[in-house]
């Protein structure tokens, strides 16, 4: 189900939302500086058949199964729809490749940043760019700011909840190895021990049995669970990062991956041309003004 094609219906009350060595001196002449993530590439280095990639003339991208509304459409990332599909798609046709040269491969969510070498030439899936993953894998630039939301069902006690405080005494839970569960952990600090699930599907089945009071995802995702799977439910709330720092999703790549400079190209380009924000309102929507628990 494309989320477009439902949230529409609640445009009235909603808003756009704007759920990783320290060089010795060396007395041999200096090497040929490369190019990093931060730098420019030339034309001839990102021309598409000098690329390095797993297989020669195509793309490989990876990402978990099952990939999640609003993301990805009916569990099928290859169709081309859903944001995340789509900006992949949108990197590939900047990259030079067609959407026949692009294919896919199953990688769950935590093996993605997991130190050692890769099936992919990236891995799009929600990622969040973080310190400590950056030490055993390259990220690209981030392509969007996310924040997390709790999802409670309509008329609980934590449905009530206004502040992080009143979230203390609850049982909340979060997919495992996310920035979800780090929110939990690390802001709301709860009496109880944290759920932690293996999917987002988990965690809703829990929701709906009573087994946890409420669960923290992203908020696109928060808002896709409420208006289309779990309408009795609701976002309570939303958590700004520690320290006021934005999080971002980045595309992730085998560390040392002479890719990424020609992604960031790639995405700075989608970006300027306005397809980034169009595919963010095309398949995320306006998101609700959801409150800031603090």
């Amino acid at each position: 189900m494309r989320l477009h094609g439902v949230l529409p219906a609640l445009a009235a009350s909603v808003l756009l939302l704007a759920a990783c060595a320290p060089v010795e001196e060396d007395t041999e002449p200096a090497a040929p500086e490369t190019t990093s993530a931060e730098e420019s590439p030339s034309d001839d280095a990102c021309a598409t058949d000098t690329l390095a990639l797993k297989n020669a003339g195509r793309l490989t991208i990876g990402t978990d199964s099952p990939a999640f509304e609003p993301w990805f459409s009916d569990n099928d990332p290859s169709n081309g729809e859903g944001f995340e599909s789509a900006v992949a798609y949108a990197v590939a046709e900047e990259l030079g490749f067609g959407d026949d040269q692009v294919d896919w491969v199953k990688v769950p969510f935590n093996n993605s940043y997991a130190p050692g070498e890769k099936s992919f030439d990236f891995d799009i899936n929600q990622i969040s760019i973080t310190p400590a993953r950056a030490e055993v894998v390259d990220f690209s630039d981030g392509y969007y700011e996310a924040s997390q939301a709790l999802i409670a069902l309509k008329g609980s006690p934590a449905a009530g909840a206004t502040t992080v405080e009143e979230l203390s005494g609850l049982k909340l839970g979060a997919q495992t190895g996310t920035t979800s569960l780090t929110v939990i952990r690390d802001v709301i600090q709860p009496e109880q021990q944290e759920a932690v699930f293996d999917d987002t599907n988990a965690a809703k089945q829990a929701l709906n049995n009573g087994q946890v009071d409420g669960f923290l995802a992203d908020l696109p995702t928060a808002f896709f669970i409420t208006a289309v799977e779990i309408p009795k439910a609701t976002i309570v709330g939303q958590f700004q990062p520690a320290g006021g720092e934005k999080e971002e999703f980045g595309l992730l790549f085998e560390k040392g991956s002479e890719l990424v400079p020609c992604v960031n190209e790639a995405l700075a380009s989608l970006r300027d041309s306005g397809t980034l924000a169009d595919l963010e309102q095309q398949w995320l929507s306006d998101v609700v003004d959801v409150p800031v628990l603090q």
